[in-house]
């Protein structure tokens, strides 16, 4: 698990800067591939097929270059969503050889990088390959943030303007965990039913966790398989990296194994976990029905 956030974060904060496309264009030689299937964005559609149409449906960004086979490979994974997602999001692609202005406009450090863009801003971005099964999550956590909120427009400027939400989102992406927390906490009091905040204090009281776990926490676990405090450390370090099926598995293992308080501590952090996730994910899925069959 890369990156536990909440469904949709900003990564990025604020407006686009379009000066950068009245800057004279830099003399490039782009590499001639075979460009992913999805619309090419340039300077003369930007505006018109990324940021106002997200104004309507949220727009994905995949910001790469020809160059890397990884970047161009993870467009056809997106490509392929947006296809099965039958015209719920947008793909498009921004080549930074040819459109480095357009590169530039997104703020880009690395390729490839996907920027999701809903309301005409950013909100939310990651950099790097990811597994077809993380970016299912991703986008369905795009959706889920976005519905309700496009189409008329008004939804989504009141949540723009949104000073208690924007500051809660912020203090979580410089990672204030303790404040972000307090922060969704008041608007929770406020509005008990806003699913951003539900969500959002159940992933930073993970994170805020998992990041003091000590490193060796899966070594310790896996030299005394019976304890329950080495366990849920090591299922915290796993979580965070990704293994998720792993710490699944390992406290499953241990509800066998265990009976009274013990056991119950035990399938109350399974569900804990199974709660970071969309619930139709196949892992939780498959969790559910293992704890289960190791409850009765």
């Amino acid at each position: 698990m890369t990156r536990p956030r909440p469904p949709v974060g900003p990564a990025l904060a604020g407006a686009f800067d379009l000066s950068a496309l009245k800057q004279p264009p830099p003399t490039r030689e782009g590499a001639a591939s075979a460009a992913p299937a999805g619309l090419d964005i340039t300077e003369a559609n930007l505006e018109a097929e990324v940021l106002a149409r997200s104004n309507q449906t949220p727009v994905v960004v995949l910001l790469w270059t020809p160059r890397s086979e990884a970047s161009a490979q993870l467009g056809d994974v997106l490509a392929s969503l947006a296809n099965t997602d039958g015209g719920k999001w947008a793909f498009t692609t921004v080549n930074v050889d040819t459109a480095p202005r357009v590169a530039q406009v997104f703020g880009v450090q690395a390729v490839p990088t996907v920027v999701a863009v809903a309301g005409g801003q950013p909100i939310s971005s990651f950099e790097g390959v990811q597994p077809p099964e993380q970016l299912r999550r991703w986008i369905d956590s795009l959706l889920s943030a976005t519905a309700g909120k496009l189409g008329d427009g008004e939804a989504q400027e009141a949540d723009e303007v949104d000073p208690a939400l924007e500051r809660a989102r912020s203090l979580w992406d410089e990672a204030e965990f303790d404040d972000a927390l307090a922060a969704y906490e008041a608007i929770l009091d406020a509005q008990p039913n806003h699913a951003e905040a539900k969500d959002a204090m159940r992933q930073i009281a993970f994170l805020k966790r998992a990041t003091s776990q000590p490193s060796d926490a899966v070594a310790v676990a896996d030299a005394a398989p019976a304890a329950v405090d080495a366990a849920f450390a090591a299922a915290d370090v796993e979580v965070t990296n990704d293994l998720v099926v792993e710490a699944f598995n390992r406290l499953i293992a241990l509800v066998r194994s265990t009976a009274g308080d013990d056991r119950t501590a035990v399938r109350t952090r399974l569900i804990e976990l199974f709660e970071l996730f969309p619930q139709d994910d196949p892992r939780v899925v498959a969790g559910r029905r293992n704890l289960a069959n190791a409850l009765y």
